[in-house]
């Protein structure tokens, strides 16, 4: 982790506001009442943003537990010194049992045959194996069929070596809480819990609210809210936008590697899908790619921030480098750049500002994808 330097190896990197992620994890936390918990999911290097850091911000400013998607996800929160309870979102195989007992990982559960298999693993190694329970209520992912929870619950409860810490569903459609989707999803759900615990199963941490429900449906908030992609500053959802303002966490910057005026004509970059028009035109090439999460498929597309102003990026976007023009019109006195200087792709400079949503937008995807993807190469720095 960097803290306000830049990597000295490379002139490309991501901006993590930790003031940012700090609002952000309090604005959710405040939406609970006192018994209630936060979950604050750090999948997928907590969506690009770096997870072992950001979990530290969180625990910090009232994050009660993480959640995460694989198991290597799980031991590299406890390998960075995070002691909070956390759960896996997901099943996984039963070669993993040992490694989520030694690392105090709660599996999701949603076949009896790795319930059974953990609670022998959880015996051998002297202790009992939490998890929480997944219930299909109708998104058809995962779970234990909502009809089916009381006879799940008799095939596996009888085992000393587990215990149910929790039980939860995912909503499918919960940016549209009036739907109908959604109000039967939440009605199996709750027909789900009350047939458990009038069959004396104990649920442990009811929780069923993503981002979107989180804001959308206090209703349904139980014992916990798992809080996902909103704590980076990114809307789940057009209409919560309005109702739940959010601060970006993430910026993404690089430096000037290189300037030239090619003569008129003359192509730019692979296939040559950009010529230059007319005299004067500076590319400026900048060493961020597609294998650091700049789609290929922004090529020609796209603009970076210069000086708080906006430039077109040209020509097809490379493994490790994209070209911006720069071009002065008799509407736009635009300076040069230099050898060194820095550009925005994601973040404000000055009164401008370019998002992940327009990111998104231009790629036919959401902003979950577009700062996932940032997070594959490039290095953090923390301000």
């Amino acid at each position: 982790m960097a803290l306000n330097r830049e990597p000295a190896t490379r002139w490309a990197w991501i901006e993590i506001d930790q003031g940012a992620l700090r609002r952000n994890t309090r604005a959710f936390k405040n939406l609970l009442g006192p018994r209630q918990r936060l979950c604050c999911v750090v999948k997928a290097d907590a969506y690009g943003h770096g997870a072992v850091e950001c979990a530290k911000i969180m625990y910090a400013t009232g994050a009660d537990m993480f959640a995460v998607a694989t198991v290597r996800e799980g031991v590299a929160l406890r390998e960075g010194g995070i002691k909070a309870p956390i759960l896996l979102l997901s099943e996984p195989p039963i070669e993993a049992a040992d490694t989520l007992l030694a690392h105090q990982i709660m599996p999701s559960i949603y076949t009896a045959e790795f319930a059974l298999a953990y609670g022998e693993r959880a015996v051998s190694a002297g202790v009992v194996g939490k998890y929480h329970m997944a219930i299909e209520t109708g998104m058809n992912r995962i779970g234990v069929h909502h009809t089916e929870v009381v006879e799940f619950r008799r095939s596996v409860e009888f085992h000393r070596g587990i215990a149910c810490d929790g039980v939860f569903t995912h909503f499918a459609t919960a940016d549209e809480p009036d739907g109908w989707d959604y109000k039967l999803q939440c009605r199996r759900f709750e027909e789900a819990v009350t047939a458990m615990q009038e069959a004396r199963f104990p649920c442990g941490i009811v929780h069923c609210d993503n981002t979107p429900a989180s804001i959308l449906d206090p209703s349904t908030h139980f014992d916990m809210i798992r809080a996902g992609i909103g704590l980076y500053g990114l809307q789940p959802a057009e209409r919560t936008a309005p109702v739940f303002p959010l601060d970006p966490v993430m910026s993404v910057r690089a430096r000037v590697t290189r300037v030239t005026h090619p003569a008129i004509g003359e192509g730019v970059g692979y296939g040559f899908t950009y010529r230059v028009p007319r005299a004067r035109v500076q590319i400026c090439t900048l060493p961020v790619g597609y294998a650091d999460g700049l789609s290929r498929t922004l090529s020609n597309r796209m603009d970076v921030l210069f000086r708080g102003s906006r430039v077109q990026q040209v020509g097809n976007i490379c493994m490790d480098q994209f070209m911006v023009a720069i071009t002065e019109t008799s509407k736009r006195q635009m300076p040069e750049a230099e050898i060194g200087d820095a550009m925005t792709i994601i973040g404000r400079d000055g009164d401008e500002q370019i998002t992940a949503d327009e990111h998104a937008r231009l790629r036919g995807t959401i902003n979950y994808e577009v700062v996932c993807d940032f997070g594959l190469r490039l290095e953090r720095v923390y301000r």
